[in-house]
């Protein structure tokens, strides 16, 4: 396994919309697709995160990996399972939105006051290539969402109504997370 280099913001790749996995390519345990999964764990692990999907690492491909036990910069977080999402689709967003502060690995220094739905349905393929279906809420509804932006070409940025609540983080982690 090799760490990847992430994609910051400015990298064009982060603003494509993401091709779709032809799934065959899940059929050989060797194949570049199974490499690039293994990589981007150990990417994801490596840097901190709890997302990351593949565009962030400079492939425009719709895969997401999520992963979090005792993350660093989410303490509070409840564990997400390492899980592996191929052609991830949100079939369904509740009404119900909640405020919550996020930030990116290809935006590391900086975390902002992002709206989400506090449930989301996905459907996708995991890294043997069956389908599933996932009913989230919370935490892990929000990260769906994030990661699955990413392949929309979207970041976070782009979901905040009011700039001002953009803070880098050593600012949040002083002015912000108190007041949380």
């Amino acid at each position: 396994m090799a760490k990847l280099k992430i994609a910051r913001l400015g990298n064009p790749v982060l603003r494509q919309i993401a091709q779709p996995v032809n799934l065959k390519e899940l059929n050989d345990p060797d194949g570049d697709l199974q490499v690039l999964i293994n990589d981007m764990v150990e990417t994801m692990r490596t840097d901190g995160g709890v997302g990351l999907a593949a565009p962030q690492v400079s492939r425009s491909i719709q895969l997401v990996i999520l992963e979090c036990e005792e993350n660093k910069r989410y303490p509070e977080a409840e564990g997400i399972p390492l899980t592996v999402l191929i052609n991830p689709r949100i079939t369904r967003y509740s009404d119900e939105t909640a405020m919550g502060w996020e930030s990116c690995l290809s935006l590391i220094d900086f975390r902002g006051l992002v709206r989400r739905s506090r449930e989301v349905t996905v459907t996708a393929f995991n890294q043997e290539g069956e389908e599933m279906v996932i009913e989230a809420t919370g935490f892990l509804a929000i990260v769906l969402q994030h990661e699955i932006d990413h392949l929309n070409g979207k970041v976070f940025l782009d979901r905040m109504e009011d700039l001002t609540q953009l803070a880098y983080m050593e600012e949040f982690e002083t002015y912000w997370a108190e007041k949380e």
